[in-house]
This record gives C-alpha cells, sequence and structure tokens, in this order.
C-alpha cells in the first residue's frame, strides 16, 4: 500500500489549472502525497490530449472528469476517442439515461472504470425545483445511482452525504466524492461538502481534492496535512 491510500481509499488531485507549465509543477510538487490527477474540463478544453499525455507523464493514474453528456450514439464515440490516453476513471452524467450509459461502458477501455455523476457537490436541495426535479438532493442521487447501477457502470459520483447510504446500496460500487474541504476550509461553491476522512469512512473509494491544495500557499503541506487526517 503506497502513502497515498489508507485501506483501498485514494485521493486525487483536482489539477485544473489554466497553464500546463503550472499544472505540472504542482502535479510534480505533491505527487508523493496524492494517488492520483483529476483532470477536468477547463484542463481539456485548454490544454486537449496533448495536455492529459504530458500529465500522465508525472507516473500517476488520470482520472478525466469529462462528465460526458449526450445522445448515446455520441457519448461512445467521445468514449472511444479517448482510449489512447488510458484514463483510469471517465464520468458521464446519470441523467443522460440508462442506454446512454450502457453505450458509454461498452465503449470505455479495458481497464477503465466508468462512473456516473447523480447530483452535483454544487447543489442543494434549494436548487432541485429549478430544475425540474422532486424531493431532495440526497433523493436524487440515489434514483441515479440506481440507474447506474442497473446500467452496469462501474459505480457513481456523490457528496459525502451520499455515499454512506448509496455504498450499503451498492455493496461493491467505486464511489467517488468531490467537493471536500478539510474542517477549517473555504466551502466556496460547494454547497454539500465534507471533510476528507468523514468522506472515507462513509465508503469513498476516491476522494478528489482541489482548492485547499492548489490554492494554498503551500500546496505540500496542505497534501501532506490532509494525508494525515485519513
Amino acid at each position: 500500500m503506497d502513502a497515498a491510500s489508507t485501506e483501498n481509499t485514494r485521493s486525487y488531485l483536482a489539477l485544473d489549472l489554466p497553464r500546463l507549465d503550472a499544472a505540472l509543477a504542482l502535479a510534480e510538487k505533491v505527487k508523493g502525497h496524492v494517488g492520483g490527477l483529476k483532470l477536468g474540463l477547463e484542463f481539456f478544453c485548454a490544454h486537449g490530449h496533448h495536455g492529459v499525455h504530458e500529465v500522465a507523464k508525472v507516473g500517476l493514474p488520470i482520472f478525466l472528469d469529462l462528465k460526458l453528456h449526450d445522445i448515446p450514439n455520441t457519448v461512445a464515440g467521445a468514449m472511444q476517442s479517448i482510449h489512447v490516453l488510458e484514463p483510469a476513471i471517465v464520468t458521464v452524467h446519470a441523467s443522460g439515461g440508462r442506454a446512454m450509459m450502457e453505450d458509454a461502458k461498452a465503449a470505455a477501455g479495458e481497464h477503465c472504470k466508468v462512473v456516473a455523476v447523480t447530483v452535483l457537490t454544487s447543489l442543494d436541495d434549494a436548487d432541485m425545483p429549478t430544475i425540474g426535479v422532486a424531493g431532495t438532493a440526497h433523493d436524487q442521487a440515489l434514483r441515479l445511482a440506481d440507474l447506474a447501477q442497473e446500467a452496469g457502470l462501474d459505480g457513481i459520483v456523490c457528496s459525502g452525504h451520499e455515499v454512506g447510504e448509496i455504498h450499503k446500496r451498492w455493496k461493491n460500487g467505486f464511489f467517488v466524492v468531490p467537493g471536500l474541504r478539510p474542517a477549517d476550509g473555504k466551502l466556496g461553491d460547494q454547497k454539500r461538502a465534507v471533510t476528507p476522512r468523514a468522506a472515507r469512512d462513509a465508503g469513498a473509494s476516491v476522494l478528489v481534492i482541489g482548492r485547499p491544495i492548489s490554492r494554498a500557499d503551500d500546496p505540500v503541506a496542505a497534501a501532506r496535512a490532509i494525508e494525515g487526517t485519513l
């Protein structure tokens, strides 16, 4: 077991910086204290395949957080287009429906986990009726997690508030928990945040940590401090 893992949980640094050189420098600094690197839309739109290849040279697993959401054929084509990048994890939106998720999984690389985003951690109960959803964010996350399991995906993305209950319903699922903040951290645009330790204890497989490390005055010290709580 490496230093970045506790039991079966890994922490992934969200490396969504606009400049590639800055992203690579940060990844090199903290690579001994995280288990992987998450590249989202901001990074992928700025740097594309080239950027992913460069980050992969750091030597850590790559999580492509692209949140694919389109008709099944289009999402399947997108999955096939990123085979060459050999990501460890790729996200799709569960709200795209069962057929879309089934096609995404069928088109994914053999060693790539496909996980479905349930409810964004920037949304809470007050946002649900504005997007046409009845019930709470918690209820919606559980509904979409069940749909992802039925579609044969590897797991889901959810907040730390839901992961414990979803884990009970999906014993062998792979659970990615973003929106994490240290006990004394600023929430920013996150509305349903928990601490990394709380998410791990509730059953998270991957902890996604971004700004608490990337925007810290001393990213290495911040990464080590979070690692120490696990």
